[in-house]
């Protein structure tokens, strides 16, 4: 099976140069459902990137049949991110023209929308799936008043820009896959949203968070939220509706890595995701559910240096700490006319260590580790 591949201009530099994204798209014999998937929005975070090459050649020995709907994919979705340095270290989390988190920009159609039970009255004894049409056609029609502002003489800042451009790949999809890896060194892991634990199980991962609360505007959020708010509204009005609608964002490892562990986690965690979806049916090949731990967002503890210093003896990424336990030390110079002092930093409470800060050199308030 071939893909339809489309080129698709992002920004025009002030050399002239312009930065694109490149879209591959594989149809299959029988319409069916839409998943998107996009890797390295941050731009440290590159792993993603060899996972859709993989998915690409995979998708490449397969028949058009055992394909049903399509799947789009979209590697480097961000390279004024990826190409961000600083000495030979990438950063590119954040937006240099305005200082914003890439991945915290997104239009959110649930922030907007103003008649959510209203419409909700009007659809409450039709079928689900006519519901998520009209529901969908909302969305859509909200989105693209965006473009006005966009092509007007005052036009917008980029990020909104950048924003429109990526949205308008993905919002109709049934499924978002936002392929992630942490900022420093981390396991691999996933987030995920209400009522979708059991999906969960399926990308073949021991670990998952459930985003309780929100940072606010990211991808998978800004994507799924609307459709989380009317479950909610229905489930208010006494009908219990869960539409197949579902986002992901995947850790997978360390950042300025591609782990070969964790890519390979993640093409088999999304094949059998889209086996499970009924998106690829291969004969003989079954989806199967792995059993998880999963914890909530609003339970995970990050800890930060209480003091400045150099982190030593620290535990390993992956270590399992009981309350009381040491997670690491600080040797301090105090500068005071002391001699260097060590602090012992202990864990809170039980828990997983699940992500490390690269570096050991740490000013007061700046990130070391995380427990889930």
């Amino acid at each position: 099976m071939f893909s339809n591949t489309y080129t698709i201009p992002l920004i025009q530099l002030a050399s002239g140069d312009r930065m694109s994204l490149q879209v591959y798209r594989f149809v299959g014999a029988k319409s069916g459902k839409k998943a998107y998937i996009q890797a390295n929005l941050h731009g440290a975070e590159i792993a993603g990137n060899a996972v859709i090459h993989q998915l690409i050649e995979f998708f490449q020995t397969l028949q058009n049949t055992e394909l049903i709907g399509e799947v789009w994919l979209v590697p480097v979705c961000n390279p004024l991110g990826v190409n961000q340095r600083s000495h030979r270290f990438a950063s590119g989390r954040y937006c240099v023209y305005e200082g914003k988190d890439w991945n915290r920009i997104f239009w959110d159609y649930e922030k907007n929308q103003e008649d959510l039970e209203e419409f909700a009255e009007t659809q409450i004894n039709l079928d689900k799936d006519i519901i998520r049409i009209n529901y969908l056609n909302k969305i859509i029609n909200a989105f693209t008043t965006l473009a006005e502002k966009i092509h007007s003489s005052s036009s917008v800042p980029f990020t909104e820009l950048f924003r429109y451009r990526l949205q308008s790949l993905s919002i109709d999809a049934d499924y978002v896959i936002d392929l992630h890896t942490s900022t420093d060194q981390g396991l691999n892991y996933l987030y995920y949203f209400p009522r979708r634990e059991i999906s969960a199980q399926y990308f073949l991962l021991d670990y998952g968070i459930l985003l309780d609360n929100y940072d606010g505007d990211a991808f998978d959020e800004a994507f799924i939220k609307p459709w989380l708010a009317l479950e909610n509204t229905f489930q208010q009005l006494g009908r219990k509706i869960i539409f197949d609608v579902e986002a992901w964002t995947l850790e997978l490892g360390s950042g300025m890595q591609m782990q070969p562990q964790s890519v390979e986690k993640g093409v088999e965690g999304v094949k059998n995701y889209l086996l499970h979806k009924g998106i690829l049916v291969i004969s003989e090949t079954k989806a199967i559910a792995r059993e998880m731990t999963f914890t909530l967002k609003s339970q995970v503890t990050k800890y930060y240096a209480p003091v400045g210093g150099m982190v030593q003896a620290r535990v390993p990424l992956g270590s399992t700490v009981k309350a009381g336990e040491r997670l690491y030390q600080i040797l301090m110079f105090n500068k005071m006319g002391e001699l260097p002092c060590v602090i012992d930093i202990c864990a809170e409470k039980d828990g997983l260590v699940y992500d490390v800060a690269t570096n050991y050199a740490v000013n007061e308030g700046e990130y070391v580790l995380a427990v889930m």
